[in-house]
């Protein structure tokens, strides 16, 4: 009674730390294998650019090897891992004039003049209409091209949750904001996903 039970990945990525934090650096790598892919992923939803995609992939790595010490174990390795990947790819940006970042308004202090609530807030607008008859790679130029124009506040929770498929509360942990304000955040972001989506597309704006 009242013994915690850890996820098996989750415990799994707990001892690896351990065993690198004691000297083994091949435990280490078996952490860079296991998330490697997924990192990339995410990254690429910031830059296209191949070689700043690795650049700021092995700069994540580097940094939480560096920071080991410093994990505590109250969210999950791979939460952790991602919050890195992501201010990474933002510092990357901003020091390359690329700053993704127009308004940095807090959603939760009110609505923006001329940002409507269009569209339900279970609703995906994440990539273009079904019957687009765009190809994945067109498809994905289109999402990237969108997602640029977003403020970063809207920006990363549309990407933590529509294309790394995270819960509600793994972003709330990674952002260090409550679920409500997650809600909330994902809620305003899909409205200007497709409020840009419309105006640098207007044909997905038919029908």
């Amino acid at each position: 009674m009242g013994t915690l039970v850890m996820h098996p990945a989750k415990r799994e990525d707990a001892s690896l730390v351990r065993e690198t934090l004691e000297g083994n650096q091949l435990s280490f790598q078996l952490l860079v294998e296991r998330y490697q892919d997924r990192i990339f992923g995410l990254v690429r939803h910031y830059t296209q650019r191949a070689v700043e995609v690795e650049d700021i992939v092995q700069d994540t790595f580097i940094k939480a090897f560096h920071r080991l010490e410093t994990f505590q174990h109250q969210s999950s390795f791979s939460t952790w891992l991602h919050r890195i990947a992501v201010n990474t790819a933002l510092d990357f940006l901003k020091r390359a004039g690329r700053n993704p970042v127009r308004t940095v308004e807090d959603p939760e202090l009110g609505s923006e003049p001329g940002t409507g609530t269009t569209g339900s807030p279970g609703a995906s607008d994440s990539s273009p209409a079904p019957g687009a008859n765009l190809d994945r790679e067109e498809i994905a130029q289109v999402t990237h091209r969108v997602l640029e124009e977003l403020p970063e506040i809207f920006r990363t929770v549309l990407i933590l949750r529509e294309f790394e498929d995270m819960s509600y509360q793994e972003m709330a942990e990674m952002l260090a904001i409550s679920i409500g304000t997650v809600e909330s955040r994902l809620f305003r972001a899909r409205a200007r996903f497709k409020q840009a989506l419309i105006r640098l597309y207007p044909e997905y704006g038919e029908g």
